[in-house]
């Protein structure tokens, strides 16, 4: 450790993402999108005006977000923009969560979230799911400095339908309640058409899944004026400019395609409906998913083990080595052919 580090610097354990391997590797391990963005994201990339960049974008982002608020139905100043969903998130708990009292969230979720509540200083209060792996939404209270979980659920991709989320909110009022949706287009049901009746909701998205845009980092909030204004605030004694005029063209240039969008979604769908009757009969516990990836743990094989075996042949998933999920991997949902050649190689290493 350095001693220029701040105490609270020292104090940190940082997020750590999914490998990104440099060799080529069939990748099931950062829950991308195993298809190519939209057509007309292409189009935008040859023909962007070079000469654009040599200005500052909008800071508002003005037509990004009327995009995101035409998609849903919401007014334009009811979308807030960011470099990611990530950025979004951690702009969210400067805004709303340092009331001092816990933060509240499931004990399994985005790992992210701990590491913001170590940052700012926000102590977290952690519930158990149930013996389902579901979150136990009963468990939230309004004594706390906010609610913050993911719908469908990560690591576990079971998702809350928008009835539990409305008596959820119609229990917790004076405190936000934030649900990140970054996986909500694979079989979830979002809680965006709650916003209208409810102030203190929060629901944050990404371009990284669905729409197949990791690469680019963008990611929206869409709450009441007044959660966005929050928002706006931390921003902007932050980073006026947190998306740049490319990534914002190839963003609104995604939203318009929506053949696209629904296509890539029910191909990963299907290949997840598939892969999970597969993996089952290998012997698999598949944990039901509304997301692009699978929790899978096997009775009668260590999933370290696995996890190994599986990188040794090419084949890169994740593993979690927490006490918790252990035993278990999570796999992305690749194409059709990836996931054959994940299916063939489990058959090998579970003989």
């Amino acid at each position: 450790m350095s001693e220029f580090w701040s105490p609270s610097v020292r104090e940190l354990t940082p997020y750590v993402p999914g490998e990104q391997p440099r060799e080529r590797l069939i990748k099931l391990n950062t829950n991308e999108n195993p298809y190519p963005p939209a057509p007309s994201v292409e189009a935008i990339l040859r023909e962007f005006p070079a000469d654009h960049l040599r200005l500052y974008p909008d800071p508002e982002s003005r037509a990004l977000r009327q995009a995101l608020a035409d998609e849903y139905d919401v007014d334009v100043g009811e979308v807030f923009v960011g470099n990611g969903s990530d950025e979004v998130l951690a702009l969210a708990f400067q805004a709303f969560f340092r009331h001092g009292l816990p933060l509240e969230m499931p004990a399994v979720t985005y790992s992210f979230y701990p590491v913001y509540c170590r940052l700012y200083g926000i102590e977290r209060r952690s519930h158990p799911l149930d013996d389902h792996w579901q979150i136990n939404l009963d468990a939230f209270s309004q004594n706390c400095s906010g609610v913050i979980f993911a719908n469908p659920n990560a690591p576990t991709a079971h998702g809350h339908s928008r009835e539990a989320i409305s008596r959820l909110l119609k229990r917790i009022t004076q405190r936000v309640v934030l649900i990140d949706e970054a996986y909500v287009d694979f079989g979830g049901e979002s809680a965006v058409p709650l916003v209208a009746q409810h102030n203190n909701l929060l629901v944050t998205g990404t371009f990284s899944k669905s729409r197949s845009l990791a690469g680019v980092r963008l990611g929206y909030a869409i709450g009441s004026r007044e959660l966005i204004e929050g928002l706006e605030r931390v921003k902007d004694s932050f980073n006026s400019y947190p998306i740049d005029s490319l990534a914002s063209a190839i963003g609104i240039a995604s939203l318009q395609d929506r053949d696209h969008f629904d296509a890539c979604r029910e191909k990963v769908i299907t290949t997840r409906e598939r892969t999970r009757k597969r993996l089952e009969t290998l012997g698999f516990e598949v944990l039901p998913s509304q997301a692009n990836f699978t929790l899978v743990r096997h009775p009668a094989q260590e999933a370290a083990q696995l996890f190994v075996g599986l990188r040794e042949r090419g084949i890169l998933v994740r593993h979690f080595n927490t006490e918790v999920l252990s035993d278990f991997l999570r796999i992305s949902i690749g194409t059709e052919d990836e996931m054959d050649s994940l299916v063939e190689t489990l058959e090998v290493l579970c003989r």
